[in-house]
């Protein structure tokens, strides 16, 4: 089992409340798809700010866009945020996954390219880098999203659904299936506990499939892909000299990507998630009719005077 020394921050007494960085942090590297280099400067914001990418590279009145599932436009092998000027970021899940894993609900991302790094291809860069900056306790408390009706997807033989629960946390169920021998079928149950995505999903590294390389970078994909930052499988074995990080480390990254994707929906959600051959265009699917079906949901916090009636949201919002 591949193994990192991360950790994450408390929460005081019961009560959970809002977090960033404490101070600024930087890196750098190249984006899967586009195979451009970019630099990020992740940046503490204020409570109530929720994450925010700016586009340093372009010029002109609105290069921000907020971390949003009804800002996704694309979900073809990532996951993009586009605003209304057109101005977007691609490959948004590892980031915002590790932002969610680590408890970090309000950040500036300053980005001068058009796609997020992928690093290693896993989210442990990311949850190193935010660890370095330190975690820093916010007065307000954070809001959670309480599910309250079963919500559904089902697209051919991908199913996702999010249903309620009890539990303060995110609940997450995965099963992926393929005709690979290496790969095969695969099933994970996990609870988002704190230290829980660091220790078991961070270090999960995208993947994919040598025959299906060429095919990709004539759609103008994958050009920034290689073996350093991706599992490559090709007819049963796997073409990375160090082989895999865990034996599930496929399914674990479909997790992976499922925090980052449920990320977009503003807030830390409380319910299970459930799903059956997952990924970025169910998820954000699941999420967009989840938001717009205020019956299926309420804002939760810990504070003595919340109540559900008061925080419920409106069909009009």
């Amino acid at each position: 089992m591949y193994s990192a020394k991360l950790e994450v921050g408390v929460l005081s007494g019961s009560v959970e409340f809002q977090q960033t960085i404490a101070r600024p942090a930087v890196c750098a590297g190249v984006g899967v798809h586009s195979g451009k280099k970019a630099r990020l400067v992740l940046k503490p914001a204020p409570a109530g700010t929720g994450v925010v990418f700016r586009r340093t590279d372009i010029q002109g009145p609105n290069t921000t866009i907020p971390a949003d599932a009804e800002q996704v436009t694309d979900t073809q092998l990532g996951t993009t945020l586009t605003n209304e000027n057109g101005v977007s970021v691609a490959v948004v899940e590892h980031l915002m996954a590790a932002l969610a894993g680590m408890g970090i609900d309000n950040l500036l991302i300053e980005i001068d390219g058009p796609e997020v790094p992928i690093m290693d291809g896993s989210s442990a860069v990311y949850c190193e880098l935010l660890l370095q900056a330190g975690l820093k306790q916010q007065s307000a408390p954070r809001r959670r999203i309480r599910i309250l009706e079963t919500i559904e997807i089902e697209d051919g033989p991908k199913r996702a659904r999010l249903s309620p629960s009890e539990d303060k946390l995110l609940t997450l169920n995965a099963r992926i299936e393929y005709d690979d021998t290496v790969i095969g079928v695969q099933e994970m149950t996990l609870q988002l506990a704190p230290g829980m995505f660091a220790r078991d999903l961070a270090f999960a590294r995208t993947y994919g499939f040598a025959r299906d390389v060429d095919m990709l970078r004539s759609m103008g994909l994958a050009r920034g892909g290689s073996l350093e930052n991706a599992v490559v499988v090709d007819d049963g074995e796997i073409m990375n000299p160090e082989g895999l990080r865990s034996e599930d480390e496929f399914v674990r990254h479909k997790m992976l990507d499922a925090v980052g994707d449920l990320m977009l929906a503003g807030a830390p959600i409380a319910g299970i998630y459930e799903a059956v051959q997952p990924g970025h265009s169910i998820n954000n699917l699941l999420v967009r009719k989840l938001l717009e079906t205020p019956s299926a949901w309420c804002w939760e916090s810990d504070t003595a005077d919340a109540s559900r009636a008061d925080t419920r949201r409106s069909a009009a919002v």
